[in-house]
Formats: C-alpha cells, sequence, structure tokens
C-alpha cells in the first residue's frame, strides 16, 4: 500500500491501478444466481447482471459468446452456475465478473435442494402445528400481498367484501415472481406485520410453472413468516402447488377465493345463525314461562293454598295420635318395669335373713356387731345381741356349751 494524505493525495489511476493489482490476485469462483438482464454484442462478447434469489444486489457478468451458447436458449429469470474471476476495469473503475463457465440449475437440482430445505426447517420445528396462530374471528383489517393488478387480488378482495361489505384490506402490489420477488414480498410482509390495525396478513399469487412459485420457498421469506406474530395466510398457485411458505404459515389455503372465505365470515351466513340463535333462544324463553306459569298455577291449586291451616290441623291429628300411642307405650312400659321390680323384690326378701327369722330363726351377734358362728369361740360374760323375727335381745354367756 502507498501513503496518502491530503496534501500528497493519489491520483485516479494509481488507486483504479492499485485496485486492479489487488483484484486480479483474486482467484475463480463459483457463484449461482438469476440472470436478470443479457445483452449479447456483435463483438463476441456477452454481457449479463446477475441477481441474487433471496436479496435486492447483483453483479455484473461479462462471458464470451461461447461460453453463453452452451446454456441457450435460457428462459427469462433463468437460475444459473457461473464459473468466474473477477476483473477491474481501469478507465470506468467497475468490478465485473468474467465466467468461464456456465451451467443452468435444472428443475431436479431445485427439487433436490428444495426437498433438503424443507427437511431442515422441519427439523428445527418452523412447520409444528404447535407455532400455528388461530385465526380471528373478524379481523379490524385484512393485510393483503399480491402480484400487481392481478386476478388473485381480485379474487380475494370480491369475495372477501362479497362475504363482509365492510371488510377493510392494507393493499401490498409487489413482484411475485423472480428476482426481485423475495426482496419485495419480505419487505411488505415486514410493513404489515408492524401495522398494528393488521389482524392477518393473505400472501397470494396466480397459478405458475415450478420456477415461478421459487420465491415462495426461498429460506430467507419463510423464516420471515415463521417469525411473525400476526396470523399468515397462504394462497400459493393451486391447490397441487405446495412451496415451503405453506408449511409455515398459520393457515394453507387452496385458492385465493379460499383465502378469502377463510379470512372473513358470511354475512348472510351470520344473519341466519344470529335468527335461528334468537327464535332459539324465545321459543325457550316462552317454555320457561309458560313451565312456570303451569308451576304457579299447580302451586295454588294444592289444598294447603286454599286453606293455609291445613297445614296445621292435617298434622294436629297427626301430633295428637302420635302423642296417645307415646303415652300408651310409656305407661306399657312402666307396667312391664312395675311386675319386674315386685318380682325381684319378692325374689329378693325370700332370700333376706329376715325372711329366714320369720320362720323362727334369730341371729346372734357379739357386740361389735359381728355374727356369731362358733359357740366355742365365746368366752363366760360376754355381751350377745339376739335378734329375732320383731326386735332383738341382749344376754350375757354365762357357762360354756
Amino acid at each position: 500500500m502507498f501513503e496518502t494524505s491530503r496534501e500528497a493525495p493519489a491520483p485516479v489511476r494509481v488507486v483504479s491501478e492499485a485496485i486492479k493489482e489487488y483484484v486480479d490476485r483474486l482467484g475463480p469462483i463459483w457463484i449461482e444466481g438469476e440472470i436478470s438482464e443479457l445483452n449479447e454484442r456483435s463483438g463476441g462478447m456477452a454481457f449479463m447482471r446477475l441477481r441474487d434469489t433471496s436479496a435486492d444486489m447483483s453483479l455484473s457478468v461479462m462471458c464470451h459468446k461461447s461460453v453463453l451458447a452452451s446454456v441457450q436458449p435460457l428462459p427469462a429469470n433463468a437460475r444459473v452456475v457461473i464459473y468466474a474471476k473477477p476483473s477491474w476495469f481501469t478507465k470506468n473503475g467497475s468490478l465485473t465478473m468474467s465466467a468461464k463457465e456456465i451451467s443452468q440449475v435444472g428443475v431436479g437440482e431445485l427439487l433436490a435442494r428444495l426437498e433438503a430445505l424443507k427437511e431442515k426447517l422441519a427439523a428445527e420445528g418452523l412447520f409444528s402445528e404447535s407455532r400455528k396462530i388461530a385465526l380471528p374471528r373478524l379481523p379490524r383489517k385484512v393485510g393483503l400481498i399480491c402480484g400487481r393488478n392481478t386476478d388473485a387480488e381480485k379474487d380475494v378482495v370480491e369475495n372477501a367484501r362479497r362475504r363482509w361489505p365492510a371488510v377493510e384490506f392494507e393493499i401490498r402490489e409487489v413482484a411475485v415472481q423472480g428476482a426481485a420477488a423475495v426482496v419485495e414480498v419480505s419487505a411488505a410482509l415486514r410493513e404489515l406485520e408492524d401495522d398494528p390495525d393488521v389482524d392477518v396478513i393473505i400472501i397470494t399469487r396466480g397459478g405458475g410453472s415450478f420456477e415461478d412459485l421459487l420465491p415462495f420457498s426461498d429460506e430467507s421469506l419463510v423464516r420471515l413468516a415463521s417469525q411473525c406474530t400476526t396470523p399468515i395466510v397462504s394462497a400459493i398457485g393451486h391447490e397441487k402447488d405446495a412451496p415451503l411458505l405453506d408449511y409455515v404459515a398459520d393457515y394453507r389455503a387452496s385458492t385465493p377465493t379460499d383465502a378469502a372465505k377463510r379470512v372473513v365470515p358470511d354475512i348472510a351466513q351470520e344473519i341466519s345463525d344470529i335468527e335461528k340463535i334468537r327464535d332459539r333462544m324465545y321459543r325457550t324463553l316462552v317454555s320457561t314461562i309458560g313451565y312456570e306459569i303451569n308451576l304457579i298455577a299447580q302451586l295454588r291449586n294444592r289444598p294447603v293454598m286454599k286453606d293455609p291451616q291445613l297445614m296445621v290441623t292435617s298434622r294436629r291429628d297427626e301430633i295428637k295420635a302420635l302423642r296417645d300411642r307415646s303415652i300408651r307405650s310409656f305407661a306399657s312400659i312402666i307396667e312391664i318395669e312395675k311386675k319386674e321390680l315386685a318380682g325381684v323384690k319378692a325374689h329378693l326378701r325370700s332370700l333376706s335373713p329376715q325372711s329366714t327369722m320369720d320362720r323362727g330363726y334369730s341371729v346372734v351377734q357379739l357386740a361389735d356387731g359381728t355374727i356369731l358362728r362358733d359357740a366355742t369361740k365365746v368366752k363366760v360374760g360376754t355381751r350377745l345381741r339376739i335378734r329375732v323375727a320383731k326386735g332383738e335381745t341382749a344376754a350375757t354367756v354365762s357357762s360354756p356349751e
């Protein structure tokens, strides 16, 4: 590198030649992109613009016509892989890739890549049902991303307004195929996601070839959609088409018309349902009132309602009968117990000492009240008490037996 300063600046030619010297040291590389511009000149050279498929970036590419002839004819927006070396043109200060080899990316290769990306995103859980967000019953505003002046836009708007005339749309018309599609669709999606009034976003386009629908399988767009908190409805192509955006969207519509039917209710059906509910409520209310009226009539016809004292008088006889039965039962129990008590008394009397003495026996006790059972154990002069059937007497032992 050479030293420069404000006082000693480098001339343009020196800077340009220094850049060329640096760029020339770079080796050739493989690059993939879409051909957005192609210009074959009479001098045997062809110039093209190679655009990135996911971002708004491009490179200038030149090659000899013979290199381009090996892959011609090329369709519009063809996806190609080139083997090129960077070249710096000192005269106008431009960088161009000099292509040595060009090959078109075939449908089979694209399908294989798409399937690999699908498996990768599925493994990360981006297609999981648990990530899906329920669509609102009646959105305040519907965001619509579609092509410019397309039938898909008309189908969505007309069918939605036919179902719900008051529905509001926030429409973003973008490129829906080609190199600019991913960039413009992503930018529109970010705008609608940031709009607090948009409750649901529809991304739609009509049918097309496999290559036309490739932008809606772009990894950056799919990941952006997976991060949105606003529900997304995907209506890309026909029912048989299945770009990766369909798998990450919260609802996959088979057609733009199906998307319109899914995001807003049918006002005629809603009115009909309201009428049915109102009729059912009316019938239920009438039935309930009729039931209550019949219940009140039955209550009023009950005897107790005609004669309120009947509730007391009807119970009075019942209580009197219960009382009389209780008295009889209690008297019977007392009589039984009396008889049983008399029997016990008679039995006790037959076993008592008094009964024995009534038959002529007596009881001899010592002075301390101990009953004398052995005459040999008393001494002369011992005082005795002798109890007979009627009363008692005293005696003194005068001599042993």
